[in-house]
């Protein structure tokens, strides 16, 4: 073998050895960057040239992109991301016919394109070769040699680039096809995580009734998903141009923020937040916000926003912003996904304001339901009203005149005469009849809970406070209060009382809210409210306040011939409820129950029927008529009217004192006796600790 014939059999071999490389390397890449990456330093060891490029096609194969450059000694002025239009250059031609195509004239190949012209530095790239970069399946794009040298290339070069050419190819499209699938479950990712956190603001919007828990819950999960320095949701305040902030979170640095107050901005500025479509905002469009959101976004050097109305059916209720730290972190596919999210919160939030606007008036349909509940067994019906003597006709003729008012009416009389009857039957008479009717009997309540019962209190207002509870005034707004033995309302809350009647406005035990009311006080008592404004055990102008319109209801020893007609009624309905058949009453019977006493008026009345119907078994009624003969006896014996004024006084001036005999603030005191003389009448007049003692 000739030595030109061994030095061309060595460059063969470097030759092959080299593409054996190339191929090995580029086989082995999984993805085109890293094709691209092990390229670049192997081409320009092919050929003697001074670079070798790599040129691909985009999507709509209408531009060429340069990938890969291989530089020699010299620069040929082109930058690896180039872009050069495809149609009608040479590689153009190369893919089309899929042969390779030499270049004589770089430059003049580039004047094509004018833009890269001037780039090229003919000392260092005057002539060119393109080889297709292709497969069966897809045209890929070019390799392209370049050399400073005139003249084409040899046809050993020519075979080892198009060699090059067809390994590239193979690797491009593995490469490529790793990339898609990379891509692909990337997309996946997203779409995973963009469901993830769809599901997670759902979640939030079903279990999370109150807006500020909504909006913190739903913070933290959009932080998760976009990895944002900011997150704020404001709300638009009907009829005006004031924007309320409910949620400011800042998760690196300040947290959640309260007590940011309501802003007021112009009505330019307002309607461009009220826009329907979402947008992304840079440091320059931040700058312009109005004050209340720049100053607020400062301290943290927050340079992107994007923001996404909350959109109702009636239209834009709020703005939902997300900020970051970071230039160009949000695009068209985040403002996507937030436009979903905020149609959900919208939904939420449209919800929750009016389920705000409903809570108050179903809580208070609620009270009035159980209370009505409790009561639903009432003693007495305004149907149930009883007789036809004048006496009862004179208070009915009353009822009539002062239940169409708002007049406030105290109710006098003895135990048991139905003052809570009268009561209900002025209700029913009035304009509030479809509202609620609550009682509260004053003297059957410990005298530290009354104040409660009436107001109302706090969770923890006391030892016992569990829950926040709503008093008898609450519940009576819009309908009727009837407050059954005022007269046993301690000195210390008459005050309170007093201001609730007349201003209609009181706060519940443990707040310092003010709450107003609409309720119509119907007040009834058994004791002379007159002698105890005397003796200082009841305020004078709480009486008076009370006094409007005063009702006395006689007991039943001055109506007897009302008797009959109650004896009849209450045989009748006991008879039923009894399941038994009483068909006929005794006319001695009859003419005892007429004439007896009845100090228990008509409440002992329908007690002692009932044991009556117990005791008969037939269908006349069984009169136990040595009762009533013990009754009349005992109702012969005179009682000094003075002694009795006497002693009701001292136990009137004993319960406001609490029990206290001497001292300051002592019965003693209030009655201005001493001590001893106060022991010796109470001794006289036999008033047991029983009757003054709580």
């Amino acid at each position: 073998m000739t030595e030109q014939n061994q030095h061309g059999a060595t460059e063969d071999h470097s030759r092959y050895h080299t593409l054996l490389k190339i191929s090995s390397a580029v086989a082995t890449q999984p993805n085109v960057q890293a094709v691209i990456r092990s390229l670049a330093g192997l081409l320009s060891n092919v050929v003697a040239c001074e670079s070798v490029g790599l040129l691909l096609l985009d999507g709509h194969q209408q531009t060429l992109t340069l990938h890969a450059l291989a530089r020699g000694v010299h620069d040929p002025g082109i930058e690896v991301g180039s872009e050069i239009p495809y149609v009608g250059t040479a590689v153009a031609r190369a893919l089309e016919e899929q042969v390779p195509v030499f270049i004589p004239d770089a430059k003049q190949e580039m004047l094509k394109t004018l833009e890269f012209a001037s780039r090229i530095n003919p000392a260092v790239l005057h002539s060119a070769y393109v080889f297709p970069v292709s497969t069966s399946r897809k045209k890929l794009g070019a390799l392209v040699f370049g050399t400073r040298e005139k003249g084409e290339f040899s046809p050993g070069d020519v075979e080892l680039m198009g060699s090059v050419a067809e390994h590239v190819s193979v690797a491009l499209e593995n490469a490529l096809a790793n990339d898609a699938a990379e891509a692909y479950q990337r997309e996946l990712a997203r779409e995973r995580d963009r469901l993830r956190l769809l599901l997670e603001i759902n979640n939030h919007i079903v279990t999370k009734l109150d807006v500020n828990e909504l909006f913190r819950a739903a913070s933290a999960s959009i932080r998760k998903y976009f990895a944002n320095d900011f997150t704020s949701f404001w709300l638009f305040e009907e009829q005006s141009n004031r924007l309320k902030c409910a949620v400011l979170d800042f998760p690196l640095s300040r947290g959640f923020l309260g007590d940011v107050p309501t802003a007021e901005i112009s009505q330019e500025d307002l309607e461009k937040l009220r826009t329907r479509t979402p947008m992304v905002m840079t440091a320059p469009e931040i700058a312009k916000l109005p004050a209340v959101f720049a100053d607020v976004l400062k301290p943290d050097a927050i340079v992107t926003l994007a923001s996404a109305p909350l959109i109702t059916a009636v239209g834009p209720i709020g703005v939902m912003t997300l900020g970051s730290r970071r230039e160009n972190s949000f695009g068209q596919p985040d403002l996507d996904l937030l436009s979903q999210i905020g149609s959900q919160i919208a939904l939420a939030l449209d919800n929750a304001l009016a389920y705000g606007r409903l809570t108050a008036s179903r809580n208070r349909l609620e009270a009035e339901r159980l209370y009505l509940e409790s009561e639903i067994r009432a003693e007495y019906n305004f149907e149930d009203i009883v007789g036809k003597s004048s006496a009862l006709q004179k208070v009915l003729e009353q009822v009539s005149i002062v239940a169409p008012t708002d007049s406030t009416v105290l109710l006098h009389g003895e135990t048991g005469t139905g003052k809570e009857l009268i009561a209900r039957a002025i209700h029913n008479r009035s304009s509030r009849r479809e509202r609620t009717f609550v009682r509260l009997n004053c003297a059957a309540i410990p005298s530290g809970l009354v104040e409660s019962e009436l107001f109302g209190h706090e969770k923890g207002a006391f030892t016992g406070a569990l829950m926040q509870k709503r008093g008898r005034f609450e519940l009576a707004d819009g309908g009727s209060l009837f407050l059954d033995e005022i007269g046993d309302i301690s000195l210390e809350l008459q005050p309170k009382l007093l201001r609730a009647v007349q201003e209609q406005e009181f706060e519940r035990l443990g707040s310092t809210k003010t709450i107003q009311v609409d309720a119509r006080v119907i007040a009834a008592t058994h004791r002379d409210l007159s002698a105890m404004i005397r003796y200082g055990t009841f305020r004078e102008d709480l009486f008076y306040r009370l006094n409007v319109f005063p009702i006395e209801i006689p007991p039943l020893r001055e109506r007897r011939e009302d008797i009959p007609l109650l004896v009849h009624y209450f045989v009748s309905q006991l008879s039923r409820r009894m399941r038994k058949s009483i068909k006929t009453i005794p006319k001695q019977a009859m003419d005892a129950l007429t004439n007896s006493p009845w100090r228990g008026n008509v409440r002992e009345l329908e007690n002692f029927i009932e044991r009556a119907v117990i005791l008969s078994h037939g269908e006349e009624l069984n009169v136990p008529m040595s009762e009533l003969r013990i009754a009349s006896i005992r109702s012969a014996v005179p009682v000094s009217t003075f002694q009795q004024a006497e002693r009701n006084a001292i136990i009137d001036a004993l319960k406001a004192a609490s029990g206290q005999i001497s001292g300051k603030g002592g019965a003693a005191v209030r009655l201005g006796l001493k001590r001893t003389t106060l022991q010796n009448k109470m001794r006289r007049l036999g008033i047991a600790k029983k009757e003054y003692g709580r």
